[in-house]
């Protein structure tokens, strides 16, 4: 587990799977995406979420505000795999539902996803991407410390060609 100033990043619930649900099920969430997630898809995330996590000791973590206890979505660290110029690759990322939005969190919890990645020896370097649309996430990563290099964006390749969301951008953070 780790903890911020508000958040709790930590392993994930049974009781966080339904509010998971309703967050990947909402079109205004996962406008960036492909698609919205049926229940069944969002229990699967969170299965591949808990796998990683228990193979590599980090992960993408159930993100909770200490304060009241609500649920809000995850954030953290993520290897990807798929096939690109820059992979394989351990990704900071985050989710929250919308009500978490504009308040920090994200900001927050990533700057604490980076500072649990720096404890791996071997990783030099992180990585983030989301697609061009997604201003509001590029934000964030330049909030963190990360940068773009325009020759880095890439076509996701799990993206359908054609989807809007294909197009993505990339930030990188070399190890302090």
């Amino acid at each position: 587990m780790l903890e911020t100033e508000r958040l709790l990043m930590r392993r994930w619930r049974e009781e966080d799977l339904a509010p998971f649900a309703a967050l990947n099920a909402d079109p205004i969430v996962m406008e960036h995406f492909p698609s919205t997630l049926t229940r069944l898809e969002s229990d699967a995330l969170v299965t591949r979420i808990t796998a990683q996590i228990d193979t590599l000791g980090y992960g993408l973590w159930a993100l909770e505000v200490k304060d009241t206890g609500d649920f809000i979505g995850f954030t953290g660290l993520a290897l990807q795999t798929f096939p690109a110029h820059f992979t394989p690759a351990v990704e900071v990322g985050w989710r929250l539902r919308q009500s978490a939005w504009g308040h920090g969190y994200a900001t927050e919890a990533a700057l604490a996803a980076l500072d649990r990645g720096w404890q791996e020896p071997d990783l030099d370097e992180i990585v983030s991407m989301t697609a061009k649309t997604n201003v509001p996430s590029q934000r964030v990563m330049q909030r963190i410390g990360m940068t773009r290099d325009p020759a880095d964006d890439f076509d996701h390749p799990n993206v359908p060609d054609g989807h809007p969301t294909r197009p993505h951008v990339l930030y990188r953070i070399t190890r302090p």
